[in-house]
């Protein structure tokens, strides 16, 4: 008797012992699956919210730099209705006041005298006075010898005089108008940045400033990816932009919307540009 109770001891489990925990074995794996999944689908989600948001504030704070930074009513705003709005604009590479520079109707002049800018003179860049609406600059001939935007031939920063002309020769030229304040800009080339309705937003710069109609994206080369994910909906275009007045500067309102993980947030800035040609 004690033989055949210690041989049913160790026959081992029994069918139903065996069906219940492989019924609990397979609960505790579904709910720790499901916690994984869960876990991950949450990172990813908040990973790709994270890179948006980081992605987009960058590019508007790098818009917002560099638009305040733009030379006085060099902005300007173009769209087409289905693809894409873009702002342009001018940016200061150096300013400073002058003494002495030829203004009509005074003759024309070889040289002018000038106060240095903390950035110096660059030679290939032109001599911007006193700017009023883009025209003045955007529709500017490259071969004026009168204007608003003229070309320097080179720089003497031991006597502050500064030789008009081109790269060969020294030309007499003289500005349209004198500024009040005695400003003048250094400028180079135009700036642009491009909202579509693809999601981009990308920023072109490089190419010519001397453009009369605004360029379009296709015009102004591949361009920089800044962000994306932008939703252009029913509520319009993002840049708006309000010219600067005797009274009150302009302002950019950027109000750019974006999505990911069927999530939208929009952004409400304004930038002020400072109106003092």
């Amino acid at each position: 008797m004690s033989a055949l109770k210690q041989l049913r001891k160790s026959a081992g489990f029994t069918l139903v012992e065996m069906v219940m925990v492989i019924i609990i074995l397979g609960i505790l794996v579904l709910g720790v699956s499901s916690f994984v999944i869960l876990g991950t689908r949450i990172f990813v989600e908040s990973t790709s919210v994270d890179q948006v948001l980081s992605q987009s504030r960058f590019a508007i704070e790098r818009m917002t730099r560099e638009i305040r930074n733009a030379v006085p009513n060099s902005l300007r705003v173009t769209q087409n209705p289905v693809t894409f709005q873009c702002i342009e604009f001018v940016p200061i590479q150096s300013s400073a006041s002058y003494i002495t520079l030829p203004i009509a109707p005074e003759v024309a002049s070889k040289t002018g005298i000038i106060n240095t800018p903390s950035l110096g003179i660059n030679t290939a860049h032109r001599m911007l006075v006193y700017p009023l609406t883009p025209t003045h600059i955007y529709s500017a001939s490259d071969e004026a010898i009168e204007g608003r935007l003229l070309r320097v031939k080179e720089y003497n920063g031991a006597t502050n005089t500064v030789t008009f002309g081109s790269a060969t020769e020294e030309l007499a030229m003289r500005f349209s108008e004198a500024s009040p304040r005695n400003r003048f800009f250094m400028i180079n080339n135009a700036v642009s940045y491009c909202f579509f309705t693809n999601g981009d937003v990308r920023r072109y710069e490089g190419y010519s400033m001397f453009n009369t109609a605004q360029p379009a994206p296709a015009d102004m080369g591949d361009g920089v990816l800044m962000a994306e994910d932008v939703v252009i909906g029913t509520g319009g275009w993002p840049v708006s932009y309000t010219p600067g007045s005797l009274t009150n500067n302009a302002v950019v309102q950027l109000t750019p919307k974006f999505a990911v993980n069927g999530q939208e947030f929009q952004y409400q800035h304004q930038v002020q540009v400072v109106n003092v040609p």
